[in-house]
């Protein structure tokens, strides 16, 4: 079983409630859930939120919408991650998360079929970013539930509990086998993931992009338009990959 997990929670300190903002009326995490359907991989898509009163939002908005949905911690999002996997019965985890709406079913497809076809632990697009050549919103991580259950048992620190799979590929010690899935052209230089109210703004106008093209908005397609429009990657520009992992 190929199992989605997409983390999702209204808390977020930079811009609240941004999981469920609108684009044309419809919550990003709906448009993300819609096209991650379009994956050939996936079996199950489920929305991994907290226990916090606040994201009773988010729960409510999965029933509404037919959307599995499980709750867990808010910090140890690690546990979350595991506990969920088993209430699924995941042998393969797909960690998606609520920031990027853009998410690229062929390219999940893809980071998947990498996983599958190598006898590894871990594979993923963007990961680690230094050696990446996806956009910052494209981020993709596949990974096994024997490697999730050992990094759930013997990851410590704070910071591998809460950003999942940080014992997967910065521990050296976790001695995981990790792959990276290549690009021929080099899109690093590309964000298009929400982490604050510029990130939103971005969002809105290439969806506008999108809709007036009548295109499916695969990322190739979405770095066209920020090719043709630099005006829009103007928006946003001042960050980078990974900022949201230092606050």
């Amino acid at each position: 079983m190929i199992v989605a997990i997409i983390q999702a929670r209204m808390g977020s300190t930079r811009l609240p409630g941004k999981v469920l903002k609108e684009v044309n009326g419809i919550p990003l995490l709906k448009i993300q859930y819609e096209r991650i359907k379009g994956s050939r991989e996936i079996h199950k898509i489920v929305v991994a939120t907290t226990n916090e009163q606040e994201d009773d939002t988010i729960e409510s908005f999965c029933l509404n919408n037919q959307i599995e949905c499980y709750r867990g911690s808010t910090h140890d999002v690690l546990s979350r991650y595991y506990e969920c996997a088993i209430a699924y019965k995941a042998d393969i985890i797909v960690r998606l998360t609520a920031d990027c709406p853009f998410s690229d079913p062929t390219l999940v497809d893809r980071v998947v079929n990498l996983f599958l076809s190598s006898s590894v632990d871990y594979a993923s697009n963007t990961v680690p970013p230094e050696t990446s050549h996806w956009p910052d919103g494209s981020d993709i991580e596949v990974f096994s539930f024997e490697a999730l259950e050992k990094a759930f048992f013997e990851a410590k620190s704070k910071e591998e509990r809460e950003h999942v799979t940080f014992f997967f590929w910065k521990n050296k010690k976790s001695k995981f086998k990790t792959l990276q899935l290549g690009n021929s052209l080099d899109w690093s230089k590309y964000r298009f993931t929400i982490d604050y109210p510029e990130d939103y703004e971005l969002s809105k106008l290439i969806f506008s992009e999108i809709n007036s093209k009548g295109i499916y908005g695969h990322i190739n397609e979405i770095v066209a338009i920020l090719d043709e429009k630099p005006e829009i990657r103007e928006i946003n520009k001042k960050f980078y990959f990974g900022i949201g992992w230092e606050k």
